[in-house]
């Protein structure tokens, strides 16, 4: 027992170690990103119909690192901002896929076959589901739980953020990021280590090593496990391990991260029924013609860059420049949880101040109950809403509870929740203890 348990942390820290040094680079591009490619620059530039939309959201969402749960208020205010529906769905079928983040993560455990074909995938699934959304979604067929867009004339669209752009890039790529892809990363590094030690190499090859069969039962594996796009890597590289083909991988990595029940209920609320049912149509079509495609093209192209095989749990053990990738990882996502869960305490202290010190200059604060909020991402974007309303002066998201406190004058407390909701999350009335007398 505890010479299994030692081979499979030490082939878990060989995985880590692999990964380590590319990710930390993906962190830090993913932070310039999160600085000049914010939420309200891609509202304001996904806008328009017709096909260059379109093609511009598919395009925009391959390097943007934003998970399948992430990027659900930036797709829903993008929509409310102007954007087409076709042009919103793409965005959100391209974007969970990859990031700059998890093509680094690729390129060190698949190979740079994997590395290129992947956003390629990414970029053509969320160009053909804009596509079919354009063909045979037409806007005046909204149903009632749609969210018909409009302009936005709020502060949202102008906010400026007077921190150190340095200090910004630092703070999402080594901060929130991490904190809300640390978890599950671990978790599938872990479950590589495992399956490196207890299943033999290629024991499944029979079911999962190549075909129409292979791809469908990775497809289907991956629709009800998600995990966001970084985190599948390792997953997909235990799956190759055991035998899957490349192409089935592909399918799983396809499937995993673009799908969850948080997506497609988003969908249904904010783009309707057929817009939704059209994305899950695409995802499957997707997945199956590129894991397909991979596995048609992968003996031409190893012949070229024989690296897919070798790339599979091939860390040289021992290596320092690894172990010391591992090593700093390990700390980023360790002070990463340190430093928000300490961001939320100041900012509760700091709205807890207010209300006190500032009764007699402002309204009491209104309290809401916000469901479906899983990473700092979605808190960001309850904020940016909550903000750009009428009246409010300030908005504190505990991401933990869900719990949002709202200060201000003349708080309306319909226009709060239609902000909220609009993003595709929902308020729990009866969790609310919103302070009497304040509007109704």
């Amino acid at each position: 027992m505890y010479d299994t348990s030692a081979s499979i942390i030490a082939e878990s820290w060989q995985v880590l170690g692999q990964m380590a040094p590319y990710l930390l680079l993906g962190l830090f591009v993913a932070g310039v990103l999160s600085v000049f490619v914010s939420p309200a620059w891609v509202e304001r530039h996904l806008g328009g119909r017709g096909f260059g939309p379109v093609l511009k959201a598919s395009l925009l969402g391959v390097p943007l690192p934003l998970c399948s749960c992430g990027v659900i208020p930036v797709s829903a205010s993008i929509y409310r901002h102007g954007a087409s529906r076709a042009a919103t769905t793409s965005f959100l079928l391209s974007t969970p896929q990859t990031g700059v983040d998890s093509i680094a993560v690729t390129y060190a455990l698949l190979g740079p076959v994997f590395a290129i074909f992947r956003p390629v995938a990414a970029l053509i699934t969320g160009f053909v589901g804009g596509y079919l959304v354009h063909l045979f979604d037409d806007s005046s067929t909204d149903g009632p739980n749609t969210v018909e867009p409009s302009t936005c004339g709020d502060s949202c669209c102008a906010e400026q953020d007077s921190e150190n752009m340095f200090l910004r890039i630092l703070r999402y790529g080594f901060v929130i990021l991490p904190r809300d892809i640390g978890l599950a990363l671990l978790l599938g590094i872990v479950i590589a280590g495992v399956v490196a030690v207890l299943v033999p190499q290629g024991s499944l090859g029979t079911y999962i090593g190549g075909g129409l069969l292979s791809v469908l039962l990775m497809m289907a594996v991956g629709v009800p496990l998600y995990v966001c796009a970084t985190a599948s890597v390792p997953i997909a590289a235990g799956f190759m391990y055991m035998g899957a083909s490349p192409g089935a991988a592909l399918a799983f990595l396809i499937a995993g991260p673009a799908t969850n029940a948080a997506t497609f209920t988003a969908l249904w609320m904010v783009l309707g029924r057929r817009t939704a049912v059209l994305y899950l149509i695409t995802v499957a079509i997707s997945a199956v013609a590129c894991g397909l495609l991979l596995d048609w093209l992968v003996p031409t192209m190893q012949a070229v860059m024989p690296t897919i095989d070798n790339h599979v749990h091939g860390v040289t053990e021992g290596g320092w420049f690894y172990d010391t990738g591992a090593i700093m990882l390990l700390v980023v996502l360790a002070l990463s949880y340190f430093a928000t869960g300490r961001q939320e305490t100041t900012a509760q202290q700091t709205d807890e101040g207010h209300s006190n010190a500032g009764v007699c200059s402002r309204e009491r604060p209104m309290e809401l109950a916000v469901e479906g909020m899983t990473c700092n991402r979605c808190a960001e974007s309850v904020r940016r809403a909550l903000t750009g309303c009428t009246g409010v002066d300030s908005a504190s998201v505990s991401l933990q509870d869900g719990r949002v406190v709202v200060t201000g004058r003349g708080l309306d407390r319909r226009r709060l929740v239609a902000a909220v909701t609009e993003l595709g999350f929902v308020v729990n009335h009866e969790g609310d203890t919103q302070e009497r007398g304040v509007h109704e």
